[in-house]
């Protein structure tokens, strides 16, 4: 009878999760998250889980923390179970074995898993090299929320300072280079210049953090001058806000310094970042100029509202840096307790936990990253505060490295390409970064090797050069849900120098306003991608999307794909070469580019110049550009000065101020398919 009992309750239980997961909201596809080590793509599912560490990582997004019903659509077309290790935030919970299925039967398999509020990660891997039955065809999440079609899924909600209300001045709008409406998010502030001067918004959501990308005057000798300014929610002052100039002004000719002598001021913003705040939903929030607000103005870009969780608990088997010496807020270095730590923790076997808190590292010599667990409180609670241009990490491609939940900081104020990456070198094979912020270092990451590296759900701004690059040797790896803002070089780029990087994707990423150098490039590698991103504002020397051999890179092989993107306000100019590039720069520099080029479903709005250009007279052989709609180009819509040819298919161009196209090389053929308009 007991037997009998328990068995019924188990089968009520079994269909009271079916009905959860199909009741689900969001159904995430296999094919548009990350996979490697093996791993295919066929027909709508993922195939081949027989190599050691194969994987797949789908991101999802809950609306608050808490349990949620999973369901994982496979088949197993063998005649034996098999096991998966799964890992929810990059920790592990319950393995789930995949029973036999049939040739053409797709089961449901399914779990509760506690998920956060925002981005989650669930990870399947493979335990066996028996596994190549195996077929995945989604996950589905029980009140999941969708992801964003095209740019990073944010866990904030973004205003600019002119869609506001203000009783100052909104600037007008300008893209000229040297002033700080180029360097601002849609090319327009808000400078409060007088006491009573106020910038306001109503929160659409509760919110307990802000962020505030503004700028103030810097001093006289470069080094920063600071000034507060009014915080108020519904018109009663909750803080004042400690503001810097400190790490936004240089000066001078590229690379730029911190000498006010060279002229040329610029880099104007730097942001703030408040927690501990309550916000309601529906509140007014106001940043004001008061009689205590000294500086001679305070321009506003925009402001992030968030609710951010509360900090996280060391999971188990987990060792914590304070018990080998590392204090938080203090004064002293903590490079020795993390490297102490780092090595005991593999010795046990366990992770390195790092606490709420700001903790010091400042070691000329990098910390060294292989086959080890680190992960903090969260990036808004564990800081790395790295000192004197030092403090980075490396990688050593020795086993697989997982960082998540914290933050590092850097403290120069100008760049030196002698200093360090937050990350850089060899992340070995199937890394996992998640849950990182960067700001005010040299670079974010500096790859150099590394294969299936996954890199998710965070934050790079206010570098002094690049916000990533897969700096040759990088294979079958991805970055996503990124934000990237105010980059002092490339803020995402592929670089195939030293050796090929190869099956690279950027996907899903929002960049904003890089003050050198473009939004996404990739410069030469085989089959590298940038799919589904958002870039906005660049610069100088800028495109939206750079396709190019420059730099004497690996030659282009396979093909270089760029699908699913939308650009806004990029192209400028590019003094070396003494011209303005366009919002897609294709460049055969030095050498012919041969390999096939695919640009298909991008939007370019308001570039500065050209839509798309392709340059440098040599010849560009095999393009293809399709469903590609340009609009408001103060140039050029298409402007060619290559020999080579392409197909240009469902290309419009609409009220480019110059014309639809320019070819200036009669040596460029345009096969015309369908759907052109424009040009």
């Amino acid at each position: 009878m007991q037997k009998a009992l328990l068995k019924y309750l188990s089968l009520i239980s079994a269909v009271v999760l079916a009905m959860q997961v199909q009741a689900a909201d969001v159904i995430y596809k296999s094919t548009d998250n990350f996979y490697s080590s093996g791993v295919t793509a066929s027909e709508g599912s993922v195939q081949h889980f027989d190599e050691s560490g194969a994987r797949i990582i789908f991101t999802v997004s809950t609306p608050a923390q808490g349990n949620y019903t999973v369901g994982l659509k496979y088949k197993n077309t063998g005649k034996s179970k098999n096991l998966f290790k799964v890992l929810v935030n990059g920790l592990p919970v319950n393995d789930i074995s995949l029973s036999p299925s049939g040739d053409k039967q797709w089961k449901n398999a399914l779990q509760k898993m506690a998920l956060r509020s925002g981005l989650n990660t669930i990870i399947y891997e493979s335990t066996s090299n028996t596994a190549d039955a195996v077929a995945i065809e989604s996950l589905r999440v029980a009140g999941g929320l969708a992801l964003s079609a095209r740019g990073a899924t944010l866990p904030y909600q973004e205003f600019e300072a002119e869609a506001g209300t203000t009783n100052a001045q909104i600037s007008n709008y300008d893209t000229t280079y040297l002033t700080p409406e180029a360097e601002s998010s849609g090319r327009k502030f808000v400078s409060l210049n007088t006491q009573g001067h106020f910038v306001e918004w109503v929160a659409p959501k509760k919110a307990n953090s802000l962020v505030v990308r503004y700028s103030i005057p810097d001093s006289a000798n470069g080094e920063g001058t600071t000034a507060t300014l009014n915080l108020y929610v519904n018109n009663v002052k909750v803080k004042a806000l400690n503001l810097s100039s400190r790490f936004a002004w240089v000066y001078g000719e590229y690379p730029f310094n911190d000498k006010v002598s060279d002229g040329q001021g610029h880099r104007f913003y730097d942001e703030i970042h408040i927690a501990e705040l309550n916000i309601p939903a529906g509140a007014k929030v106001k940043l004001q100029k008061d009689a205590d607000n000294t500086a001679a103005f305070y321009k506003i870009d925009l402001v992030n509202f968030e609710q951010i969780d509360s900090a996280y608990s060391m999971p188990k088997n987990f060792v914590s840096i304070v018990d080998y010496g590392g204090t938080a807020n203090d004064t002293t270095d903590d490079t020795l307790a993390f490297t102490k730590a780092i090595a005991d923790a593999k010795l046990k076997q366990k992770g390195l936990w790092i606490p709420a808190g700001v903790f010091i590292l400042s070691n000329p010599e990098l910390i060294e990253l292989g086959d080890v667990h680190i992960r903090g409180a969260g990036m808004w609670y564990t800081v790395l505060q790295t000192l004197h241009g030092k403090g980075g990490m490396t990688g050593k491609g020795v086993g697989k490295v997982t960082i998540a939940d914290l933050s590092i900081w850097g403290e120069k104020t100008f760049r030196n390409d002698q200093e360090d990456a937050a990350f850089g070198g060899d992340f070995g094979k199937g890394s996992l970064f998640q849950n990182v912020w960067i700001e005010h270092m040299k670079v974010g990451f500096w790859l150099s090797g590394g294969d299936g590296v996954f890199i998710v759900n965070g934050r790079i701004r206010d570098t002094w050069a690049d916000g990533i690059n897969f700096a040759g040797g990088v294979k079958n790896s991805q970055i996503s849900h990124f934000n990237f803002r105010n980059t002092g070089d490339d803020a995402m780029a592929m670089w195939s120098t030293g050796s090929t990087n190869v099956n690279n994707n950027f996907r899903f990423n929002t960049v904003q306003n890089p003050i050198l150098a473009n939004a996404f490039a990739i410069y030469g590698g085989q089959d590298n991608k940038i799919f589904d991103n958002i870039g906005s504002d660049t610069v100088f020397a800028p495109a939206g999307i750079a396709i190019s051999n420059r730099f004497k890179p690996f030659s282009f092989a396979g093909v270089t794909e760029v699908r699913r993107n939308t650009l806004n306000r990029t192209g400028g100019v590019e003094p070396t070469y003494h011209y303005n590039i366009g919002a897609v720069w294709i460049f055969a520099d030095e050498s012919p580019i041969d390999a096939p080029i695919v640009i298909d479903s991008l939007d370019i709005n308001d570039s500065p110049v050209d839509g798309i250009f392709v340059s440098q007279n040599l010849k560009v052989a095999n393009l293809t550009l399709n469903n590609i709609h340009i609009k408001n180009a103060e140039r050029y819509g298409i402007n060619l000065n290559v020999t080579g040819a392409g197909v240009f298919t469902n290309l419009i161009v609409e009220n480019a101020k110059s014309g639809g196209l320019i070819n200036k090389n009669s040596g460029f053929d345009i096969t015309r398919g369908v759907g052109n308009l424009g040009w």
